[in-house]
Formats: C-alpha cells, structure tokens, sequence
C-alpha cells in the first residue's frame, strides 16, 4: 500500500528493513540504519498520539542523538512549548529554544511539534471508517483505497 501510495510522488522512497528483519523491529534499530555515520539530516514524523507513548519504546532516550524529530500535533493536542509536552524522563535532555520554538535535545538535535489542519485523519480512523462501511475518499490516495477494497482489509470478520 505505501508503493502505491507515493508512486506519484518522486520525493518519496520506500524501505524494507523492517519487513526484512528476523523477529521484532525497533525505531532505534531503524534510524541507526539510517542516520548513523551519514551526512544526510533525517526527520522522524510521528502523531502527537504516538508521541505520549514513547517511554514505552526500546531505548526511547537514545531516539533523539539520532535524528530530529517531528510530532505532527493532531486537534486537541498541546502546541504551546511548555514542559509538559514531554514525558517527565526526557525534561532534563531538552531545552526550550524560544527563538526557533524548538525543542534542542543535548545531541544537537530538534524536537518540532507541528500543528496539522483539523481534519482529524489517522490511520486507525481510516480502518474505523473502512469497517463500518463509510467513505475513505480523499483521506488516502486512490490507490490505496483501491488495494484495501479488493484485499477486503480491515472489514470486520464475519
């Protein structure tokens, strides 16, 4: 689906790694992949909902010597840079850049909440509308959504 999805678009590239990789994949195994010993300058987009749950990824603190990071503030999430958009174990790793309104990690790297339109798609909205049977159009690319009717995903199994 993701093949489809940016086959239009030629800034976009696609990578197996993870699918290549023997048992369990982890961001920190994927962006020192990526990011480690190039020159190259890698952003990591994640969603606010994604973002509160980082301490529970493998070596989350170590995430943020590798790249910047992008949290794509969905409606209802917090953009103004007060402590509390961080969890209570990376306070002391960041500092707020009033100048920039970035978030500086101790590596030098970026921490950028970035407020989206209030259209409030996701992914596990997108499979919501799907199972229930309601339109998806203009929320995925038409290719996408062609792929998910004719593999018939994410219908409720009946």
């Amino acid at each position: 689906m993701v093949k489809l999805a940016i086959a239009s678009n030629p800034y976009f590239s696609m990578s197996e790694i993870e699918l290549s990789r023997q048992g369990k994949s982890y961001l920190i195994d994927t962006l020192r992949h990526f990011c480690e010993g190039r020159a190259d300058i890698f952003f990591f987009i994640l969603g606010g909902d994604a973002f509160v749950e980082i301490e529970t990824w493998k070596d989350f603190q170590n995430l943020f010597t590798l790249c910047h990071f992008v949290v794509m503030a969905r409606p209802g999430f917090q953009k103004t840079p007060v402590a509390s958009q961080l969890p209570d174990s990376l306070t002391s790793a960041f500092q707020y850049d009033i100048e920039t309104k970035v978030w500086v990690h101790l590596s030098g790297y970026h921490l950028h909440f970035q407020e989206i339109s209030f259209l409030d798609i996701s992914s596990t909205k997108v499979r919501e509308f799907i199972e229930k049977g309601e339109s998806v159009r203009y929320l995925i690319p038409p290719e996408t959504e062609a792929y998910i009717y004719k593999h018939g995903l994410y219908r409720e199994k009946r």
